[in-house]
C-alpha cells in the first residue's frame, strides 16, 4: 500500500513499544524484516529512546524498510503530553540520532497537547518537513477535526489511532482515512477481548488460524487504509502476523466478527 507521494509499504508492520536495545529484539527486527514487514512504528518515548536505538542500530543500512517515529509525549512513568515546539525539537534530534538517520520517513505527533495550540505544534513539523528532517508527517490519536485542522497547513499522510476488533470509538476516522487517501495505522490491534468463543472456534477451524490471525485479517478487509502494526519479540508470532495476510474473510464472517 502506499503511504503519501513516495512510500510503499506491506500491510503489517511492526509495533515496537517493548523492543529494547538487546539481542533479543535485534533478531525480532532481523526476522520480521526477513519476513516482509518494512514498516516499523517507533516512538522518542518508547522504552526511554532503546527502541529507536535499537532499530538504528539494526536496520540503519537495511533498504526499503520505512521507518516511523512520534514525538510529543514523555517516556514512561510520565506519559505526559508535551507536543511544544522546544519538546518536539529535543525529540526529534534524539531521534534521528537513535534511527541514525538524516531524515525520518514518517514523523507523527505523538499526542494533541491539551496546553499547545494545535497549530504551533503542526507548524513545527512543516517546518521540519520544509528543512529536509522530515519526510512525511502524520497524527496519532486525534479526531477528524483536528486531522482537518492539521491539513490546512500541511500534507498529512498516515493517522495512528486506538482501533481493533473490540475498539471502534475511531470508526469515523476509518472512513474518513480511507477516503481522503490516508494509512490508519491501527495500534493495539491485537487488545480485543473474545466476546463469542464459539464463533471464534469455528473461525479458527474454517481458516486454520489463530484468533489473533482472524483480528489482523478482519482490520485488513475492514478498510484498504489499514496497517496494522502488532508488536511481537516472538518469532512464531512475526511469522502468524505476516500470514493473515493470506487470510481472505468472507462477508459473512466479516460481518458476524463485526457485531462482536
Amino acid at each position: 500500500m502506499k503511504i503519501g507521494k513516495d512510500l510503499t509499504v506491506n500491510r503489517i508492520g511492526l509495533g515496537t513499544n517493548r523492543i529494547v536495545d538487546d539481542e533479543v529484539s535485534a533478531q525480532a527486527l532481523r526476522k520480521a524484516v526477513e519476513l516482509g514487514v518494512n514498516f516499523i512504528d517507533t516512538a522518542a518515548a518508547y522504552t526511554g529512546g532503546s527502541s529507536e536505538a535499537a532499530i538504528g542500530k539494526t536496520l540503519s543500512n537495511t533498504k526499503n524498510v520505512v521507518i516511523a517515529t512520534k514525538g510529543g509525549m514523555l517516556p514512561p512513568p510520565d506519559w505526559a503530553v508535551d507536543s511544544s515546539p522546544e519538546m518536539l525539537s529535543k525529540q526529534l534530534e534524539a531521534s534521528l540520532k537513535n534511527l541514525r538517520t538524516s531524515s525520518i520517513d514518517l514523523y507523527f505527533l505523538h499526542r494533541v497537547d491539551p496546553k499547545v495550540p494545535l497549530k504551533e505544534s503542526i507548524g513545527f513539523l512543516k517546518q521540519m518537513k520544509e528543512d529536509g528532517k522530515i519526510k512525511n508527517v502524520g497524527l496519532s490519536e486525534v479526531t477528524i477535526d483536528q486531522i482537518e485542522e492539521a491539513r490546512k497547513m500541511v500534507d498529512i499522510v498516515a493517522v495512528e489511532n486506538e482501533y481493533n476488533l473490540t475498539t471502534k470509538h475511531h470508526d469515523s476516522v476509518v472512513d474518513y482515512c480511507g477516503k481522503n487517501g490516508l494509512a490508519f495505522v491501527p495500534f493495539f490491534p491485537l487488545h480485543f477481548q473474545i466476546k463469542d468463543s464459539g464463533l471464534f472456534e469455528r473461525l479458527r477451524n474454517r481458516y486454520q488460524a489463530t484468533d489473533q490471525q482472524l483480528a489482523l485479517a478482519w482490520l485488513l478487509k475492514r478498510s484498504p487504509a489499514m496497517l496494522p502494526i502488532p508488536g511481537s519479540l516472538s518469532m512464531e508470532h512475526l511469522r502468524q502476523n505476516v500470514n493473515s495476510l493470506k487470510i481472505d474473510l468472507s462477508e459473512a464472517d466479516f460481518d458476524s466478527m463485526s457485531s462482536i
